[in-house]
C-alpha cells in the first residue's frame, strides 16, 4: 500500500507580537544578581506579567521558618514546585508539610499560603495566571 503526501509551505508574516518574543529573549537562565530581595528571602521572575500572554512563572526562595505573606485569596489559581526544603501548604483551612517534587495546587478564590516548615531555604515554582 502507498501513500502520496502533499506538503504545502506556509509564509510566515512577522508581526509587532512575533517580533517581541526572540530565541534571546525566550531564554530566561537563573541569575542572582537579577533576583529581588524580599523580607523573607527573595524571588526571581523567569516570565511576568509584562512578558508573557497569560501565565507567570516565578522562583521563590524562603528562609527557614518564613512565609512570603500571609494566606490569601484571588481569583486567579495558582501553582506551586517544590524544588528544594521543606514547605507547609495552607488550603482552605487545612495544612500539609511537603518536599521537593511536589506540586500544590490552588484553586481560584481558595484561601492559600505557603512557608518555609524546615532548618533550610525552602525554594519552589510559583505557576500563575494573569487575569488582565
Amino acid at each position: 500500500m502507498v501513500f502520496k503526501q502533499k506538503m504545502y509551505a506556509q509564509k510566515t508574516v512577522a508581526t509587532p507580537e512575533t517580533e517581541k518574543y526572540t530565541i534571546e529573549n525566550c531564554v530566561n537562565e537563573f541569575d542572582l544578581a537579577k533576583a529581588k530581595k524580599t523580607n523573607s528571602g527573595y524571588q526571581y521572575w523567569f516570565a511576568d506579567k509584562k512578558f508573557t500572554e497569560e501565565n507567570t512563572l516565578k522562583m521563590s526562595i524562603v528562609e527557614p521558618g518564613k512565609s512570603t505573606h500571609a494566606p490569601h485569596r484571588h481569583p486567579e489559581e495558582e501553582f506551586f514546585f517544590i524544588l528544594e526544603g521543606k514547605a507547609s501548604f495552607y488550603l482552605n483551612g487545612k495544612t500539609v508539610e511537603v518536599g521537593p517534587n511536589t506540586s500544590l495546587y490552588c484553586p481560584p478564590n481558595s484561601e492559600h499560603g505557603i512557608s518555609n516548615a524546615g532548618d533550610k531555604d525552602l525554594k519552589y515554582l510559583v505557576i500563575k495566571k494573569d487575569l488582565r
